[in-house]
């Protein structure tokens, strides 16, 4: 699932990330490296043993995406790549304010459907992650990047 999620991240990036004034391989590298921040946080929550934090980004349970501090996190480790690529400041806070929630919804997206193809995208398999050792799950996440 991790790679699946990484993988939806990065191709959501690049599609919302296209039009920015980076060059496309600054915008691809950008997108890799804002989805693999997205997993590292999540897998970071769910390793000290927040994953109430993680199952309610991607559920309907109220709460707003833009109000989680996973989107908050994002949305700064963003800015700082889509800067370290070469955009403005401004221009760059403005992009990962307007990219990261929408990355965030479209990926809960998957969490709440009920379609066949998206059964891999489930709450109950982001909580038997926390159910083995959260040190080795960790290390395995990282070894994605």
């Amino acid at each position: 699932m991790l790679d699946q999620l990484k993988q939806m991240a990065i191709e959501k990036l690049q599609e919302t990330m296209s039009a920015n004034s980076l060059n496309s391989e600054a915008t691809s590298g950008a997108a890799e490296e804002g989805a693999s921040s997205l997993i590292n946080s999540l897998m970071e929550k769910v390793g000290a043993g927040d994953l109430s934090a993680v199952t309610s980004l991607f559920s309907n349970d109220g709460n707003a995406t833009e109000d989680s501090g996973i989107v908050e996190n994002l949305k700064g480790k963003l800015a700082e790549i889509l800067e370290s690529k070469g955009m403005n400041a401004a221009d760059a806070q403005a992009e990962a304010s307007n990219v990261a929630p929408g990355l965030v919804d479209s990926l809960k997206e998957k969490f709440v459907s009920n379609d066949a193809s998206d059964s891999a995208f489930s709450l109950e398999s982001l909580s038997g992650l926390v159910g083995g050792d959260a040190g080795s799950l960790l290390d395995k996440a990282k070894g994605l990047f």
